[in-house]
């Protein structure tokens, strides 16, 4: 497993919890417009597994939970073992993931070993291999929406909108993929040095906010991140 990341509090990744992230190296997919490009490309091994257990072991009593985010966690064929071994410390399972293993998704959700997930949706179906830099399966990311929504663990969608990648279509195209889902999120790009790609920029409040208001016809419980209340 190459954790590549480890961030040791937030307060803000794992709702209603005390959490730590931690990230995990590689991804099957090369947004654009990704703030961890640097896990997808090169991802290096900055914690082993032991040391990383050490620190879950000090922080006992002290974390709710742990996210595991990346790159793409899916990807990692011991990711069920992984998490297995951080829940018997007692800690809740948040994972972030792309929905491109639907299977592995299914299999962590019937064993019980995730409690939450945040589920990124990167554009509507027609602009979707554009918005992740490559081919995508649809019905892949279909089957994962699909999941989530019939299944009762909590989840969220949530969509990273970037002025030159995402236009009113791809909002209605993503409402009619997620109707129904209990929760999505708006969140704005944030350009930084991480990125890959110059020239991107966040797009306006009052974009967001009609977004939203086209949004919550499909989904009533759309958000623009950090503005709930909205």
């Amino acid at each position: 497993m190459n954790i590549a990341g480890l961030q040791k509090t937030t307060l803000l990744d794992y709702p209603e919890h005390v959490a730590a992230t931690v990230f995990l190296g590689g991804c099957n997919m090369r947004c654009p417009f990704c703030h961890n490009w640097e896990l997808v490309e090169h991802p290096q091994s900055l914690y082993t597994k032991k040391s990383f257990f050490q620190f879950l072991e000090k922080r006992k009593g002290i974390l709710d939970g742990i996210c595991i985010s990346g790159g793409e966690p899916t990807i990692h064929p011991k990711l069920p073992d992984f998490i297995e071994d951080i829940k018997a410390l007692g800690y809740l399972i948040k994972l972030d993931t792309n929905g491109t293993n639907p299977a592995m998704l299914r299999q962590l959700i019937d064993a019980g070993k995730i409690d939450y997930v945040a589920m990124d949706i990167k554009s509507g179906c027609s602009s979707y291999s554009s918005c992740c830099g490559c081919d995508i399966p649809m019905d892949s990311i279909l089957e994962s929406i699909a999941l989530l929504k019939e299944h009762p663990i909590p989840y969220e969608f949530r969509t990273t909108v970037v002025s030159e990648l995402h236009s009113e279509e791809d909002m209605l195209e993503i409402g009619n993929m997620i109707q129904g889902a209990s929760k999505y999120f708006l969140q704005s790009f944030v350009a930084s040095e991480q990125v890959p790609t110059e020239n991107f920029h966040a797009p306006s409040m009052e974009t967001l906010m009609g977004y939203q208001r086209l949004l919550k016809p499909f989904v009533p419980d759309t958000f623009i991140r950090g503005q709930e209340s909205i």
